[in-house]
């Protein structure tokens, strides 16, 4: 784009725009009106507003209506496919002269003089051994005045610059959590346009904060999902085994009857709220959307805060290049000014509150919101990081899961398979173990291979070497992209690095 000698490159590691995109998703419009005002003459994929919504505590066999606090409700906002409505944000760029470049993963930051120059791609063309083949092509080197990291939760980048540049919070650690979904086409008779319901309680109840959804969207399709936070303590825990057991629940069990699974995936998403909110700006660049952790926990909202996060940080940023600033240090005080801080400061202190287990977050919740309105005169720290709320495996109770009747469960195969996953199985292995000890070492030993249960994707498994030892074993090619592993992980010994060009899951309904 080139509007006073500015020019805009946008550079996307899925193989196109919106492959790797997935969330829930309900959307408040609001962040959306502000960018395109006009987005409804546009054909923008937002068709399906909420026409009802029930908020449910859920039990094994049993449910419960809850009252939904007013300002959360959904009144005005839609259901989408966040993978399509980037698609479409993606052409509208285009239009404005945005330069887009899929299959472009950066995997490096120039940095000169502690302040970030610009990026460099990934290689492409390299063998399991790291050599290059008869396709090899070198990264590029790309550099601008100023980075903008849009990279969801858990940038691979984001996560290095934080680092680097010590941005992350002081006062309260970031907290996760996972998201698994799946799209289904459901009997028609039993489709609800427009209905979305939310759970709390069963699967998980005190085993991890964390709930269910159901939206239903338009074409007899529905979408389906369980979030489960990362700070949970038995590794026995399973989160896909969780969702499975949410589905037969007889409140969503109801709707997958005779249905057909269409689509699947899984996505980490950042709990922390505004008192895990990293520094958002560095010499060189800024942080936009998840990658600071803009995710509004309680609502269940991000896209509107992105949206308006990287508003605010665009117009910081051409400030700081106007004037010659190598930092657009304006970001914070006007994110500070604006409706996305107010809308964060409120609810700041309900997810830190699930820290004390379920009923002490939803008496806290009660109080916090119908007592203070969300202004009381403390804000709640999260103390402890997400993997190191785990105790030994030896004094915890085995969780036994039931086999998948591949009708309403499946296994972890047959869902990846449903991701469409591109990846080819000779390129290099882009979950980095920094000591490969420490899997069998610790992990196995402590821990009960807790990366075996964590990931939605079946990527980790304990097998026999030609010793008959015991040793990990990676599927790369099955990695959805959620990050999990390098959250969870006890010894943050997983890096999670973006795979050859174009590789992961290519959704197209998420």
């Amino acid at each position: 784009m080139h509007n006073q000698d500015l020019s805009i490159a946008l550079l996307e590691k899925g193989s196109s725009i919106g492959a790797n995109i997935i969330s829930g998703c309900v959307m408040d419009p609001i962040g959306l009106t502000e960018l395109i005002p006009n987005w409804k003459d546009l054909n923008f994929p937002v068709n399906v507003p909420v026409t009802s919504e029930k908020l449910l505590f859920l039990t094994k066999n049993l449910t419960l209506k809850i009252p939904c606090p007013k300002d959360w409700k959904n009144n005005g906002n839609y259901i989408i496919s966040l993978s399509q409505l980037c698609v479409r944000l993606g052409e509208f760029a285009e239009e404005l002269g945005v330069e887009i470049y899929p299959g472009f993963p950066v995997v490096k930051t120039i940095i000169e003089n502690d302040v970030v120059m610009g990026v460099i791609t990934g290689e492409v063309g390299l063998n399991k051994e790291g050599k290059q083949t008869a396709n090899y092509q070198p990264g590029i080197e790309i550099r601008a005045k100023q980075v903008i990291l849009a990279e969801g939760c858990r940038g691979s980048i984001s996560k290095e610059i934080i680092e680097y540049f010590h941005l992350e919070s002081s006062f309260s650690n970031q907290t996760y959590g996972l998201g698994i979904k799946e799209i289904w086409q459901i009997d028609r008779a039993k489709h609800n346009k427009g209905l979305i319901i939310h759970s709390i309680g069963y699967p998980l109840n005190n085993l991890a904060y964390g709930g269910g959804f159901l939206y239903h969207l338009e074409n007899d399709k529905i979408a389906v999902g369980l979030v489960c936070s990362l700070d949970y303590k038995n590794p026995y825990l399973n989160p896909y085994e969780e969702f499975q057991k949410f589905k037969l629940h007889p409140e969503i069990k109801k709707f997958l009857i005779n249905g057909k699974r269409i689509e699947y995936g899984a996505r980490s998403v950042v709990e922390g709220g505004l008192a895990a909110i990293p520094k958002l700006s560095f010499p060189g660049g800024v942080l936009v959307g998840d990658s600071a952790g803009f995710l509004n926990v309680p609502k269940i909202k991000g896209v509107h805060n992105a949206i308006k996060s990287g508003m605010i940080a665009a117009n910081s940023v051409f400030e700081a290049i106007k004037t010659n600033q190598k930092e657009a240090t304006s970001y914070y005080e006007n994110f500070k000014n604006s409706w996305l801080y107010d809308n964060l400061y409120k609810v700041r202190n309900i997810r830190p509150a699930f820290q004390y287990k379920l009923l002490g977050g939803l008496i806290y919740t009660a109080i916090d919101y119908y007592i203070f309105k969300g202004m009381a005169p403390w804000t709640f720290k999260v103390k402890v990081k997400d993997n190191e709320r785990l105790v030994n495996s030896k004094g915890c109770k085995i969780i036994k899961y039931m086999k998948p009747d591949n009708k309403i469960t499946f296994d972890k195969s047959s869902s990846v398979y449903l991701a469409n996953i591109i990846h080819d199985d000779n390129q290099p292995c882009h979950l980095k173990l920094k000591n490969k000890k420490l899997p069998i070492e610790v992990n196995l030993k402590y821990y009960a291979a807790i990366e075996t249960r964590y990931c939605p994707a079946g990527v980790y498994e304990i097998v026999k070497d030609s010793n008959n030892e015991n040793k990990l074993h990676i599927n790369a090619q099955n990695c959805v992209h959620c990050k999990a592993c390098d959250i969870k992980d006890p010894c943050q010994n997983i890096n999670w690095t973006p795979p050859e060009a174009g590789s992961g899951p290519q959704y197209t309904e998420m």
